[in-house]
């Protein structure tokens, strides 16, 4: 019974996981998608959702690997908590210099920038997939059934949230 409920509390800290790094995903892609009228919108998110699983996947056997060595987990605790550390300087940073909302507005001559939405989304999932990986694989451990499970919910959430996104966002 012991196991069982180990498994149960590492379900749910996944879950949770996913619930939150899968949305700062979905936000990238549904805002570069928002861009666009319904069709290229449609490709963006394809496109977009589609990296993203590849770059999960390929992160996901990766960490699989390396959480096989000792002390790889301590490392990369403390590179999550020197991340954390810096983003949490930007915001501040961020917020100190200005309040001014239309900094971060897309400029009219971009709205139609198929491309450079595309590329962005590409840059983001690289990023974006890879904490929630590292994140997911410190929690399943070795637990591959675990680490899948957490792979295919983040990939759900990240599909549905960033169409409904960019539906919302138009």
């Amino acid at each position: 019974m012991e196991f069982f409920s180990e498994e149960i509390r590492i379900t749910i800290q996944i879950i949770l996981i996913d619930l939150v790094l899968s949305a700062d995903n979905a936000v990238i892609i549904g805002m570069a998608a928002s861009q666009f009228d319904p069709a290229i919108r449609k490709k963006v998110l394809i496109i977009g959702t589609g990296f993203a699983v590849v770059f999960r996947i390929l992160f996901s056997a990766m960490t699989a690997y390396l959480m096989q060595f000792q002390g790889i987990r301590t490392i990369g605790g403390i590179l999550l908590l020197w991340v954390s550390y810096k983003l949490y300087v930007d915001i501040l940073k961020k917020k100190e210099e200005t309040k001014d909302i239309s900094k971060y507005q897309v400029k009219e001559s971009e709205k139609s920038n198929f491309r450079k939405a595309v590329m962005t989304v590409i840059v983001a999932d690289i990023t974006l997939s890879l904490d929630n990986v590292i994140a997911v694989a410190g929690a399943a451990g070795t637990n591959y059934a675990l680490l899948v499970f957490g792979l295919g919910l983040a990939i759900i959430l990240m599909v549905t949230l960033a169409n409904a996104i960019s539906v919302y966002i138009k």
